[in-house]
């Protein structure tokens, strides 16, 4: 299946949850797709699914392989969306119990890693006034839960950090912060335990997140927006 315009999109967590989701929904239409995780062995798998995506061993927290990822995808065309979805939650507990190894983490991956991505892929890309930066929130972005204050924390920072890169932009392009609703992923089951397998799976959610995401203009720039 084709369609008559054909996006190049660029996808950080490409290889799992709501990220690999995206990446079939969006290849199986025709766009051209360019991923990144932190796994070689999930990257390879996700290449043998998707042929023609083009997908790299990418550590969004470290700066020289982000910036070297993105000399080699830029020099492919700029990207019509740059879609920030890496992110990992927190193992349930209070603020207070949560080690400083593993909050670093959180912020490194959840706030850090866009900071490089954005750093990179958008010189460019404002340099041609051209593309849709979207930058993944939470419904923990707009709310809180005990239990989960470094996760809320990154998705709060996601929603200020989009909104400020927003008002940088120039006319022609948009940054938005999309909270993509409650889906069934491994990082829901870390959050909701059991209770998970009652939402909707990543697979069926991208079914109305791919054509909502790809409908994204520039009159949506700073909004904060929910996948329907």
């Amino acid at each position: 299946m084709s369609v008559k315009n054909q996006f190049r999109i660029v996808i950080t967590g490409a290889t799992r949850g709501l990220g690999q989701a995206l990446v079939m929904g969006m290849s199986e239409l025709g766009h051209e797709i360019y991923g990144c995780g932190s796994s070689e062995a999930n990257v390879e798998a996700l290449q043998k699914k998707v042929p023609k995506g083009k997908f790299a061993v990418v550590d969004v927290t470290q700066e020289k392989a982000v910036e070297s990822w993105a000399c080699s995808v830029l020099g492919q065309g700029l990207p019509d969306f740059l879609i920030n979805n890496a992110a990992v939650i927190n193992k349930p507990a209070p603020l207070w119990e949560i080690s400083e190894k593993e909050f670093s983490h959180l912020m490194n991956v959840n706030i850090k890693g866009i900071g490089n991505v954005v750093r990179y892929f958008v010189p460019s890309m404002v340099s041609a006034k051209k593309g849709i930066i979207i930058n993944l929130s939470s419904g923990w972005g707009r709310s809180v839960s005990g239990n989960f204050a470094p996760y809320c924390a990154t998705k709060y920072a996601v929603e200020g950090l989009t909104k400020a890169l927003a008002e940088e932009l120039p006319k022609g392009m948009a940054a938005i912060p999309l909270n993509p609703g409650i889906i069934n992923t491994d990082m829901l089951k870390t959050a909701f335990g059991e209770g998970a397998s009652s939402y909707h799976s990543a697979s069926a959610w991208a079914k109305s997140a791919v054509p909502f995401i790809l409908g994204l203009t520039s009159i949506n720039n700073g909004v904060s927006l929910t996948v329907p």
